[in-house]
């Protein structure tokens, strides 16, 4: 079988300007929401599961198992459970156990409007003690200092920080408490009440990366509340039993002991909905696009009826003449993604999105880029079989005989 040869549909998408503009633009933005919507979806997954430790387990209150925000325990638990369990890991004599205190509040910079109750504006913010760096080894303090207690300080995650606007040089001024003030420390305002901000924690790709972290007992002060959210403990062996049997017998505590990344990955199942709905949105709207480029390819071939049946004429079999249309097809969706791939990577690799009370960042890896490659590839071939197919129905002596040039 003879094929045509593949200048000739390289030079055919030149004949028709408006018609590839049309036509790669459509391939442009299929390929564009594609790869943002796996980056979101892969990013959300990534973020969720990432947060759990392994060798840690959380004991959260009895039936908040799903929800460690919802869940409450008394503030004496910690203590209670270093002095009853032996075999938790231990650092220089200080123990990897962290009680924390998960609560949603209102954030913003200090200078900018006040809150207004929008849904939007509303951080994870931690109450912590200096074992939390112990227990959460995704976390790392890259610049400042820790904050003290009864100072209002807190810190920051690098997502919140990069988006209210701050950088590492604006956290030179609060590397140490007795630093002089030699220009103003960066605040926010979290629930209305002023905070220094006394360094950036970096945890990319975790969830506490999308955090404001501050101690504990000022959360509780604020929060006017007297228990915590969870008590976080790696244990050096990774057996959970010893965990277990404590909360069973202490049933005055109420407690439920569960494995840390199991509850990650339980969240993320809870957020499966969340991950469909992006990908079916990025469908709808890759669909609708991909109809324009279905009309433009069509309308191309159908006033190509003549040089087709000539084609024909001159000996090219019908399989040769789909073949190069599908080539001209791919050449002009190409012409699109490849810099909506080169746009993609530009633009999304690194920015942070916020989803509920986190920041996750996205990452255009090979994936990503796999996934826009392939829609690309589908488009160009699904797009152009039909018309091709439907020209090619029409007789040849027909087809010779349109008045479509």
């Amino acid at each position: 079988m003879i094929f045509l040869p593949f200048h000739y549909a390289a030079r055919n998408i030149e004949r028709s300007p408006m018609r590839l503009l049309l036509t790669a633009g459509g391939g442009a933005i299929v390929v564009f929401l594609v790869v943002s919507a796996v980056a979101s979806v892969r990013a959300l997954d990534r973020g969720v599961r990432a947060s759990g430790t392994p060798g840690n387990v959380m004991l959260l209150g009895a039936g908040s198992e799903e929800s460690v925000e919802r869940s409450e325990i008394t503030a004496s638990t910690p203590g209670i459970l270093a002095a009853s369990i032996p075999n938790i890991r231990t650092l220089g004599g200080a123990q990897f156990v962290s009680p924390e205190l998960h609560v949603p509040l209102p954030l913003r910079r200090a200078g900018d409007a006040a809150h207004t109750g929008n849904a939007r504006d509303l951080v994870l913010v931690r109450g912590i003690e200096p074992a939390a760096f112990l227990v959460h080894p995704q976390a790392r303090l890259s610049i400042g200092r820790l904050p003290e207690q009864g100072r209002d300080e807190a810190l920051i995650g690098r997502s919140v920080a990069a988006r209210m606007g701050f950088t590492n040089a604006d956290f030179s001024q609060a590397t140490a408490s007795d630093a002089p003030a030699l220009a103003p420390a960066p605040a926010v305002f979290i629930d209305d009440i002023p905070y220094t901000l006394t360094g950036i924690i970096d945890a990319p790709g975790v969830a506490i990366d999308g955090e404001i972290w501050v101690p504990i007992s000022d959360l509780l002060v604020r929060t006017k509340r007297q228990t915590i959210s969870v008590t976080v403990v790696s244990l050096a062996s990774g057996d959970a039993s010893d965990l277990e049997v404590f909360a069973a017998r202490r049933s005055d505590l109420e407690l439920a002991a569960i494995d840390e990344p199991a509850y990650y990955a339980q969240l993320a199942q809870f957020f499966r909905p969340v991950q469909i709905m992006i990908g079916f949105s990025a469908l709808i709207v890759a669909l609708g696009a991909m109809l324009g480029g279905l009309n433009a390819l069509d309308a191309a071939f159908a006033s190509r009826s003549r040089e087709i049946a000539t084609l024909q004429v001159l000996g090219y079999s019908r399989t040769a003449v789909i073949t190069s249309l599908v080539q001209e097809s791919l050449i002009t969706i190409a012409a699109g993604a490849l810099p909506a791939l080169v746009i993609a990577a530009l633009l999304l690799d690194g920015i942070g999105v916020r989803f509920s009370m986190g920041i996750f960042s996205l990452s255009v890896d090979a994936t990503c880029i796999a996934s826009g490659l392939g829609a690309a590839f589908l488009l160009g071939i699904l797009g152009s079989l039909p018309p091709a197919i439907r020209c090619l129905r029409a007789s040849i002596p027909s087809a010779l005989k349109s008045d479509l040039a």
